[in-house]
């Protein structure tokens, strides 16, 4: 019997430069990050509560339509923000970074997006990522939302865009998966079910993302009114594990 050897298409050999470029992405897409996204559940909690999720499947749905409405606006808005930071285009930035805040359509959701960026911002600066002027950039503004930061981070750290994308959309995943489990509740092994379930619709997520980012003008969709309806019942909820 003959030696089966994989043919040459099926090897990939990792650069130093790309090694370099996913340790500095799986930085970021950490839940160590001190940014706080563990305190949040972007209206999960609120969906628990009146019976909307109450177990793996309705879990596995909710955040697989939460992933949709994030491939219409934030990752799409991502994309733009972190092509202006690397262009030094920081009036656009700021422009379009102020015009996601004010679509946030609750208290909850703007304190968070807000919190998180200025997180993030604030260790960028404590970092020295990235070239003075876009730290400049960054410190001259009152407040920041999270995509904004984010893509300020990746941009300052160089790593490829459409990874870049990649690795917030999945870290969005990953921070709902979690908050499943402590809210439903589920097992841990559940949450690895869900997670690992969704990892076609990270990669769908990215190129509706892709496609938005490009069109002229791009196409960014902010509607879910399930969501701000859930978000804005959390705010008066009576007990609470999460801050959204």
């Amino acid at each position: 019997m003959g030696t089966t050897t994989a043919p040459a298409a099926a090897i990939t050999t990792i650069t130093m430069t790309n090694a370099a470029q996913l340790t500095a992405l799986l930085h970021l897409a950490s839940p160590a990050l001190p940014v706080g996204a563990f305190s949040y559940s972007q209206g999960l909690e609120a969906a628990v509560d009146v019976r909307h999720v109450v177990d793996e499947a309705s879990a596995a749905a909710w955040i697989a339509e939460g992933l949709d409405v994030l491939a219409a606006c934030e990752a799409p808005l991502w994309l733009l923000q972190f092509a202006d930071w690397q262009a030094g285009r920081f009036d656009a930035v700021a422009e379009r970074d102020a015009w996601f805040l004010a679509t946030r359509e609750t208290r909850e959701l703007r304190l968070e997006t807000s919190q998180m960026g200025w997180s993030l911002s604030r260790l960028i600066q404590q970092m020295e990522w990235g070239d003075g002027a876009l730290r400049s950039a960054l410190a001259g503004r009152a407040s920041v939302t999270f995509p904004t930061a984010f893509a300020a981070a990746a941009a300052a750290l160089n790593v490829d865009p459409r990874d870049g994308v990649t690795a917030y959309c999945f870290a969005w995943v990953e921070n709902q998966m979690a908050a499943a489990v402590k809210a439903v509740p589920l097992g841990q092994a559940a949450g690895q079910r869900i997670l690992f379930g969704l990892h076609a619709a990270v990669a769908r997520a990215v190129e509706e993302a892709t496609r938005r980012a490009a069109c002229h003008p791009p196409e960014l969709s902010t509607f879910s009114p399930g969501l701000g309806v859930l978000s804005a019942r959390h705010e008066t909820q009576y007990s609470r594990l999460f801050r959204s």
